[in-house]
């Protein structure tokens, strides 16, 4: 396998697992990981439904952001109180829709007569699409997240601590989490193409996890959940490249070795 190909998949293992790493903690944090498989299904609805108006490649990277990010705005605009809805049922309603969104695009192929193998890549994930073009979205996004992250430093930890409290203390809660919420689609969509639709959240949740096991702290399970989250990346990309098996399936599964690791690494601590 030659240096072209397994460039572009290191690079895109390393950003895309570190900044997934770092959505994670605020959102297990908040106890709402259900947020990743909500966005991502958006995404996914967009991409097949792009697919079928003839897009192709690349191309489908704009319906995917278009479907995450209208759903992302929809759950940061929406007032869970005012609706008198609890934030993980109204994840759960968008997750229906944009879930039944998807499949009802995949089962129009058929209809159609059209080849759905291009789709069932995006569901899966397929190292095919880690090209150089993917590898420069993701590097602007990732520093999109990493210049909010660090002018909102102080506004998201209130907001992780608590909403309520955050508006009461004067923060345009609003705004940052909607900002937030539109980062988060845009991580999700350029990177559910090499892990796939299906898994991509678990790239999200699973360095997060591991490392509220392991560390206390923002700073530290922010630092801890990147470092797990390229290790998860890169390492299972590098393992599918090999082995020639699905990509998000390798990464998923590696994240989720990680997450039992911690989990008995936590509880040595604890019993010594």
């Amino acid at each position: 396998m030659d240096l072209a190909f397994w460039m572009p998949v290191m690079v895109a293992g390393l950003v895309g697992g570190a900044s997934s790493g770092l959505l994670g903690v605020y959102i297990v944090g908040m106890r709402i990981p259900f947020l990743g498989v909500c966005i991502s299904h958006a995404a996914l609805a967009g991409a097949v439904f792009g697919e079928l108006a003839g897009l192709t490649g690349p191309l489908l990277l704009l319906p995917a952001l278009a479907g995450a990010v209208i759903t992302a705005l929809a759950l940061g605009l929406a007032n869970p109180h005012r609706l008198g809805m609890d934030s993980n049922v109204l994840l759960g309603v968008l997750f229906s829709a944009t879930m039944g969104l998807a499949f009802l695009g995949i089962g129009l192929f058929g209809i159609l007569g059209k080849s759905d193998n291009n789709v069932r890549n995006l569901l899966w994930g397929s190292l095919v699409f880690c090209r150089w073009a993917d590898v420069r979205w993701m590097l602007i996004i990732a520093a999109a997240l990493g210049v909010f992250l660090v002018t909102f430093h102080k506004e998201m930890r209130a907001i992780l601590f608590s909403r309520v409290d955050a508006a009461a203390a004067g923060i345009h809660v609003t705004l940052v989490w909607t900002g937030f919420l539109v980062l988060t689609a845009a991580v999700l969509t350029v990177n559910f193409q090499t892990v796939g639709g299906l898994m991509i959240y678990s790239l999200m949740t699973n360095p997060a996890a591991a490392a509220f096991q392991l560390v206390k702290g923002c700073g530290r399970a922010l630092a801890l959940a990147a470092l797990l989250g390229v290790v998860s990346g890169l390492g299972g990309f590098l393992i599918a490249a090999v082995t020639d098996l699905p990509s998000g399936a390798m990464v998923v599964l590696l994240s989720s070795a990680l997450v039992a690791i911690a989990a008995v690494v936590k509880r040595l601590k604890v019993s010594s």
